[in-house]
């Protein structure tokens, strides 16, 4: 397809991840399956922390605004993803693709900044156990919220607003299974150094300050813990830290990735599987994650379905 260069698309056309029937028929069923684990997973995590007084802690208080931003960060994708999968008709209008570009953008930009905040409560919870209900009160954890919803929506609107004021004369067919920035800087006719730049800086600045604030957090954690005299408190102590380091793994490994790599060094082929391992695997896995680690959460899940069963 062929569009002049003074005229902006006002549809684009979503290739999505394979043309071949029956592999779409497969992929419709695997992502539809792998949808309703995350919305059960994540919407039960919720649940149990909500209605359990023993988890109304500032660990469990961030554990549930994961949970959340993964139920809106796969719901913004997984159902277009799904539609397109088996409709011949994929072409999506620009106010949706546009709405879907910053919701997708902020809720990973705001997730990145979570996780940091996660592993700082951890640290002030094993480093500064006698200050901890001081230094993370409410207050502070509202906030700390607030501020990570903040970065990832101002950081979106910008990358946005950028990216469609490129004009787009090569082609209007996004290589992609959703509206992404990577993709759309691709498609255009024009010199996009800034665009990729600009990218490039807020990931920096984004992603590696929120892995190097984990990180150093993570040091001074396990630099505590190898102090801790008995091998069970030790155990205790890392174990309350293990579930957010493979989240953080998985996570920060394929964002960076997919953000920050130069364009011409991978296929749009290897651009979309890692998109779908941050956007559709690591929301359903997460909640998993969590249950399965944590004594906490399994003790108060037995607890309701034994209540549940009584009653």
């Amino acid at each position: 397809m062929e569009y002049s260069n003074k005229t902006s698309p006002v549809v684009f056309y979503l290739l999505g991840l394979s043309s071949d029937p029956h592999l779409q028929a497969v992929g419709f069923l695997v992502f539809l399956l792998m949808y309703l684990i995350t919305l059960s997973g994540n919407g039960l995590l919720i649940t149990v922390v909500s209605i359990t007084p023993k988890l109304q802690t500032p660990m469990y208080f961030f554990l549930c605004n994961l949970s959340l931003l993964d139920l809106c960060f796969s719901s913004t994708i997984v159902p277009i993803l799904l539609y397109n999968t088996l409709s011949k008709d994929r072409s999506i209008t620009l106010l949706p693709c546009a709405t879907q570009m910053f919701s997708a953008s902020s809720l990973g930009a705001t997730e990145c900044v979570l996780l940091s905040t996660m592993a700082y409560d951890r640290y002030a919870a094993i480093c500064k156990p006698l200050h901890y209900n001081k230094i993370m009160n409410i207050k502070v954890c509202i906030s700390f919220v607030l501020f990570a919803w903040a970065v990832g929506s101002i950081n979106s609107a910008i990358h946005v607003f950028y990216t469609f004021q490129l004009p787009f004369c090569k082609t209007h067919e996004v290589n992609q299974f959703f509206c992404e920035v990577p993709p759309f800087i691709r498609m255009s006719c024009i010199d996009t150094t800034f665009n990729e730049a600009s990218m490039f800086i807020s990931a920096a600045v984004i992603v590696l300050f929120a892995f190097m604030l984990t990180l150093v957090s993570y040091v001074n954690i396990i630099s505590t813990i190898l102090k801790i005299r008995t091998s069970e408190g030790r155990h205790k102590a890392f174990s309350t830290c293990s579930s957010h380091i493979t989240v953080v793994s998985l996570f920060y490994g394929t964002i960076m990735f997919n953000y920050m790599h130069p364009r011409s060094s991978t296929t749009s082929e290897t651009d979309k599987v890692v998109s779908i391992l941050y956007t559709v695997v690591t929301p359903m896995l997460n909640p998993i994650i969590y249950s399965i680690r944590n004594k906490d959460i399994k003790a108060s899940l037995m607890k309701n379905s034994q209540n549940n069963f009584y009653h």
